[in-house]
């Protein structure tokens, strides 16, 4: 029998043409007719009516908003279901997240929080065992690396390029082992592409907006169709089947928000079932029923056959030879941005929760909004940049009631650490509550508290799990001096420097803030904060009219404006950037190497077609189709005026009207920022920044997957296929969500990127970003829009950051200080603000605690504290993870091993036990299916490996933790606050595993 696996489905987009609650409650009709509320009812009550029918759902933020709204009666009866296997959770996240402009942290929080929920809601039957990745527009290794630590069995995909797709379908090859890890062995996880994406055969649409006329097998009716259905139906299948390695096919019947009408659907796909299965009788050899991904994958398990393997990537994804799904790897700039801010912001939210000595009532609650809006965040659709513009602002307003949420945590946790029992003799009733404000606005140099305070106060709260420094910039009055002081009694150096004016007149900034007071935070403990006192000092009537181009002194700090006229460099010991006398990055020296480098931004003019055929494609929110294959220079030569001062230096750089950069090196820093500020840019134009170097690259550059794992990239080649390409520069393009590589025998230059860009290597030695986009043209592929975002009635403007590391290729540590780097950019020491003008410098250092750490244990800057959160019934969620891959470096790519205890001493540790990575399955127990690789004729997939682990999942050793290259480790924890004494901080040591 060829066993054809029907699974009924629907896939509901969190946001897209409309918004999440627009899709939700069904409005908005005239954007797209979709009704999720509905669909759920509907698809419900044709489950309880007939026992036969099977569902699956996938998006856990649906869900559980229609969850809230049901009786208990009617929780009970789908409870049932679900214990059935009738209604099956697949994939089970919060939304379907995008697998190239994310960032794994951000992945394993939004599987996290929907995984749980689910747990929370059925147990064990609700718990999803496949993913399901059906509309995503390309796929990531790491992503189905995390899968697997997740524990799932197997996992689908819809969309991989044409090309690929077509030969797989040939060879038998779209079902595979995916080998997702080239550091952890039981990572492989079996994945499957879709015959037909997700959508139903066609002619098989059946639902309240579909076109297809329904099976009528009446004969007696003019309308009988059942032997012109059934032939179609035939002809599909047996397709289907020849591209096959099994006696099973998968037969997706559903498609964008289907099932509106389920009574409808499901009596169509009843008809189905019974003619097909009824010509048994006959010699066909067909047999037909409901199913879902877990049976269609459990009966190819059963099969016992070998398997093709995997161990690259699906990017990039092409739907035809001139439609390259890689312009949204850099769609909407500044919401890419905002979503990075967002996890950063909800990290220090999840462990100033668990900080706090008294959790008030609400504090789960506050968490709960920002992770769920982090959630929708991840939709293929929101971070990605493809969805309409009032979608676009409406995600950017549900994260920011969830940061304005979670804001009430912090500033109730920073108070209760900050307002302790000590012997100044002040009681805490007494003291006054701080603000601890976060300015939002610090991107584009402003906020209110530093610029309009006499006295206030800096608190850096550090999120990693070992001592951190940083340079800190804070927007200051122009016409006064600044102190800046610690909680011992000394004065701290710093510096003052003006703010580019292309900065100072972005269309929507308010601030008059002219300069910016940076110093060197030094010191700041882990997993916790160090305050500052700074103190404005007016400047004399007869001085303030001094500019801040020529000098300001204010407590020893100066800046120094250099009349360029001639070749200039900037820099420090560690490395040294060279200008020539257009202003124009010219080489870079670190080390005792050089190389040539010159950095400008460049355009793309992108195609304007009708979309009509493949070969009139626009470039548009999805599509990066430029009408040329080099970049065309935007300018020659910059105008510049460089500043020098005792902590950093700096190039300002101004291009046209619309374009302009700040480069800087700190003192003692070994890198370099590019800071750009792009817009309102033409219409038409998408512009990159581009590094042109002497580098012998040979074709080949890395980029990063999701923040940790390298790809290595072969410009013009795929690993699977012979690449042919009419798009030579959309088909080289990658997503960069964090790192692009480019090096040679003797020289490494990596850059490092504040959010998910577009980036390449299309000649030997150059590596270039896309910073930003305004389009002319809809691509129609769904949006129906152009992508020319507008703020404050002008073109957006953008402003963002570069990270510029250059340095021997054989020089120890290159590899893991990029490493260090990545965390450093991705978490900073995030900066509150509070008013103190009410206290005296000695009342604050005297009366209040200044500093403070999470941690009585700094961990080595290998191994990194992925998650710290608030669990269930008071326990915690914790995650180690080790940041280096197993080659990268001689000595931080070892294991680590250390004592749980002692990095928490201030807690007395009660109970711990390890479970998988999404937190929802103890470790002991967890099982994946095992399948065999054709190339080794070995199992693969086995169960996940706990042979160094204790039976009860608990840290062996007396909780001694070793913590592999890549591994993360993820444990629920119950423990309870004891005194801590913050002056006993240590660092544990890195040493091999011997496990």
């Amino acid at each position: 029998m060829l066993n054809v696996h029907i699974v009924p489905h629907t896939h509901d987009d969190v946001g897209w043409l409309k918004t999440f609650d627009q899709y939700y409650y069904g409005t908005k009709s005239f954007h797209q007719k979709a009704n999720v509320q509905n669909i759920l009812d509907s698809v419900i009550e044709a489950l309880l009516s007939d026992p036969n029918k099977r569902f699956i759902y996938v998006e856990s933020a649906y869900f559980f908003k229609w969850w809230n709204d049901q009786t208990p009666t009617l929780k009970e009866q789908v409870k049932q279901l679900v214990n059935e296997g009738r209604l099956e959770f697949i994939g089970g996240a919060w939304s379907m997240n995008d697998e190239a402009t994310t960032h794994y942290h951000s992945t394993v929080d939004q599987f996290t929080w929907g995984l749980r929920r689910l747990n929370d809601t059925f147990g064990e039957c609700g718990r999803p065992k496949i993913g399901w990745q059906i509309d995503p527009f390309g796929h990531s290794r790491e992503f189905a690396s995390l899968l697997a630590q997740m524990g799932y069995d197997g996992l689908f995909l819809g969309r991989i390029d044409y090309q690929d797709k077509s030969k797989r379908l040939a060879l038998k090859n779209a079902e595979m082992i995916w080998q997702s890890s080239a550091n952890l062995k039981q990572n492989d996880i079996f994945t499957g592409v879709l015959y037909n994406m997700y959508q139903a055969p066609p002619g098989f649409c059946f639902d309240a907006l579909c076109p297809d006329d329904p099976i009528i097998d009446d004969k007696n009716s003019p309308e009988y169709n059942l032997d012109q259905k059934m032939k179609l139906f035939y002809d599909f299948i047996e397709k289907q089947a020849k591209t096959t390695r099994t006696n099973n096919i998968i037969l997706t019947m559903g498609d964008d928000f289907a099932f509106m009408d389920a009574a409808f659907a499901f009596s169509n796909l009843d008809r189905l079932i019974k003619n097909t299965n009824k010509r048994q009788a006959n010699g066909q050899k067909i047999n037909a029923f409901y199913s879902t991904p877990s049976c269609y994958l459990k009966a190819l398990h059963e099969h016992n056959t070998t398997w093709p393997t995997k161990s690259d990537d699906f990017f990039p994804y092409a739907s035809d030879e001139h439609s390259y799904w890689t312009g949204y790897f850099t769609s909407r700039p500044t919401l890419k941005r905002f979503e990075r801010f967002g996890n950063h912001f909800l990290q220090v939210c999840k462990q100033l929760s668990v900080l706090a000595k008294n959790k008030t009532a609400n504090f789960e609650e506050n968490l709960s909004v920002l992770r769920e809006a982090m959630g929708v965040m991840q939709h293929h659709d929101a971070v990605t940049g493809t969805e309409k513009q009032h979608v676009a602002a409406d995600y950017a307003r549900l994260l920011q009631i969830g940061i304005d949420k979670c804001s009430e945590n912090i500033k109730e946790s920073l108070n209760q650490l900050t307002i302790d029992d000590d012997n100044s003799g002040t009681s805490q009733d007494q003291k006054l509550k701080f603000d601890f404000k976060t300015c939002p606005d610090l991107n584009i140099s402003s906020c209110d508290v530093s610029e309009n305070s006499e006295k206030f106060m800096v608190t850096l709260y550090n999120p990693l799990a070992h001592s951190t420094h940083q340079y800190v910039r804070i927007p200051i009055s122009l016409d006064s001096e600044y102190g800046v002081f610690d909680h011992k009694n000394e004065a701290v150096s710093s510096q003052i420097v003006s703010i580019p004016n292309e900065a100072r007149i972005i269309p929507f900034r308010k601030s008059q803030a002219e300069s910016e007071l940076v110093f060197l935070a030094t010191d700041i403990p882990p997993l916790g904060y160090k305050s500052y006192f700074i103190q404005r000092k007016s400047i004399e009537k007869e001085a303030k009219n001094r500019k801040i181009d020529n000098k300001i002194d204010g407590f020893g700090a100066s800046t120094r404006l250099q009349n360029v006229l001639a070749p200039f460099s900037i820099g420090n010991q560690n490395l040294k950037l060279n200008f020539d006398d257009d202003g124009i990055l010219e080489s870079a020296e670190s080390d005792g190497v050089q190389m040539e480098v010159q950095q400008n931004f460049h355009f793309y003019k992108a195609f304007v077609g009708l979309n009509f055929r493949p070969d009139q494609r626009s470039s548009g929110a999805y599509i990066f189709r430029p009408n040329q294959t080099w970049a065309t220079s935007i300018v020659s030569q910059a105008r510049v005026r460089v500043f020098r001062g005792d902590l950093v230096d700096e190039v300002h750089q101004t291009f046209n009207e619309w374009l302009s950069q700040v480069i800087r090196i700190y003192k003692n820093e070994t890198y370099a920022e590019f800071q750009w500020v792009v817009g309102p840019i033409p219409i038409g134009f998408e512009i990159i920044t581009r590094f042109d170097t002497d580098i012998e690259s040979n074709g080949v550059f890395y980029t990063d997957s999701n923040g940790r794992e390298m790809i290595k990239r072969r410009r013009n080649h795929r690993d699977t296929w012979n690449l042919t390409s009419s798009e030579p520069t959309a088909s080289n393009y990658y997503p960069i969500p964090s790192k692009i590589v480019i090096e040679d025998n003797t020289r490494r230059f990596a850059i490092l990127t504040d959010r998910s860009q577009g980036g390449s290597s299309l000649e030997d030695g150059s590596i270039e970003l896309m910073v930003h986009r305004r389009l002319l043209r809809d691509d129609s592929f769904g949006v129906s829009e152009a992508l020319n975002e507008m703020a404050n009635g002008k073109g957006l403007v953008a402003r963002g950051t570069s990270y510029f590391v250059f340095s021997p290729k054989k020089k120890p540590s290159t590899q893991a200080n990029e490493r260090f780097l990545q965390q450093q950019v991705l978490l900073p020491n995030w900066l509150f603000f509070s008013n103190v003008s009410h206290l005296s410098y000695d009342v604050w250092r005297n009366s209040y605690k200044n500093i403070f750490s999470g941690l009585s244990l700094s961990l080595p800057k290998n191994i990194h504290l992925l998650t710290f959160e608030p669990w269930k019934s008071d326990s915690i969620l914790i995650r180690f993870e080790h940041i280096l891959e197993k080659d990268e470096d001689k000595e931080y790519s070892e294991a680590v091993t250390f004592n749980f205890q002692d990095v928490f001493r201030s807690f007395d540790v009660i109970s711990i036990r390890e479970t998988t990575l999404a937190g929802n399955q103890w470790l002991e127990k967890a099982e994946r299916l095992q399948f065999i690789a054709e190339t080794d004729n070995q199992s693969t997939n086995a169960v996940i490996d706990d042979s160094d682990k204790d039976s009860d999942g608990t840290p062996s050793e007396n909780f001694q933790i070793t913590i592999n290259p890549m591994e993360i480790r993820t444990f629920v924890v119950e423990m309870k606050r004891k005194a801590m004494d913050n002056n006993k901080l240590k660092q544990v040591k890195s040493t091999p595993s011997t496990a």
